[in-house]
């Protein structure tokens, strides 16, 4: 089995409250692709070595019985950050590294319903839902991105590391832009996560 990175979205919150005994509970939802309660070490796995997971497992709480808006990963993420199913929503399939935002500013999103609560929230990995409005200029600021529906921070990948533009984006900016390349204007020639030497496998025949 091919397993993507287990921090495909990360969700880490933290509360703002003054007195700790008065702080609500902190969340860290780890959301990842091609990975089943079968593979993981708690539930009985022995193929690969899962310590960590089997130390959060042993620590928090561990379900025995789950479900899941979709098995791919935009319309899932969707679903997770908006709480609609992902095939009321045309568009929602899954998008190229280059798609605009598909989550609108201004709409109901876990987020900023947690934020409303008093949580500062943060998104680190796999986003996958699009960036930016009509057009993107990755040489400026991209609005919208996470920060415009509800995260505090963001930290992420546009898409997968197949899929161009191939660069890390925090806060709506492209991490380690240089202004005078143009080229990067166009997002096809956007290049820039650093590939493993795995070759990609093969497409079935």
């Amino acid at each position: 089995m091919r397993l993507t990175p287990l921090l495909a979205l990360c969700s880490a919150v933290l509360a703002f409250a003054a007195e700790p005994a008065k702080r609500p509970p902190n969340i860290v939802l780890l959301y990842s692709d091609d990975i089943g309660w079968g593979d993981l070490g708690c539930y009985g796995s022995k193929a690969i070595p899962t310590p960590n997971l089997d130390r959060l497992a042993a620590q928090g709480v561990r379900f025995t019985a789950g479900y899941c808006t979709s098995a791919t990963c935009t319309p899932s993420r969707y679903s997770l950050l908006t709480g609609e199913y992902a095939w009321r929503r045309k568009g929602t399939g899954v998008l190229p590294g280059d798609a605009n935002m598909i989550i609108k500013p201004g709409r109901p999103t876990m987020p900023a319903s947690l934020a409303k609560l008093g949580y500062a929230t943060g998104v680190v990995g796999k986003w996958h839902l699009g960036l930016g409005g009509e057009s993107v200029d990755w040489n400026k600021p991209i609005n919208p991105c996470p920060n415009q529906i509800g995260f505090t921070y963001s930290f992420i990948m546009a898409a997968t590391g197949d899929r161009v533009p191939t660069v890390f984006v925090e806060n709506g900016g492209v991490v380690g832009l240089d202004p005078k390349d143009r080229s990067r204007s166009a997002t096809r020639s956007l290049s820039r996560v650093t590939p493993t030497s795995r070759p990609r496998p093969s497409a079935p025949s």
